[in-house]
């Protein structure tokens, strides 16, 4: 049943009754509501995706629009073994003429300990 609340100097506002006691925003029980990822965990994933935009840079040399579509998914990494990204790495930077073991060193310090996101969170 709703009903409406009426006060004199505020809005109105809907009240939702449920068996015998009224329900109001501010007491409500917050139930299992959880923060997955919190702001530590976003900002080091931000920081390790400009670090990769860098490296690329210096990798190939070039302004990002000249990039090669290069798509490393972070994500995908963190579900394959340590040899796997490694190997992964070298298939996506294959067409790169310079050296990769630095970055590719490097990248893989950077996503230990890095959890994997889901749902609309990723990117």
């Amino acid at each position: 049943v709703a009903a409406m609340a009426s006060e004199p100097s505020t809005q109105s506002r809907v009240m939702f009754q449920t068996a015998n006691k009224t329900e109001e925003p501010g007491q409500r029980k917050l139930g299992k509501l959880t923060v997955k990822y919190n702001r530590k965990d976003l900002q080091r994933r931000l920081n390790i995706e400009e670090w990769i935009d860098e490296q690329l840079h210096q990798l190939f040399d070039c302004e990002e629009e000249e990039i090669p579509e290069l798509e490393i998914d972070i994500d995908e990494l963190l579900e394959l073994s340590d040899e796997g990204q490694r190997t992964r790495l070298h298939e996506l930077l294959q067409e790169c003429g310079k050296p990769k073991e630095d970055f590719i060193n490097g990248l893989l310090y950077r996503i230990k300990g890095l959890r994997k996101m889901s749902g609309p969170l990723k990117k």
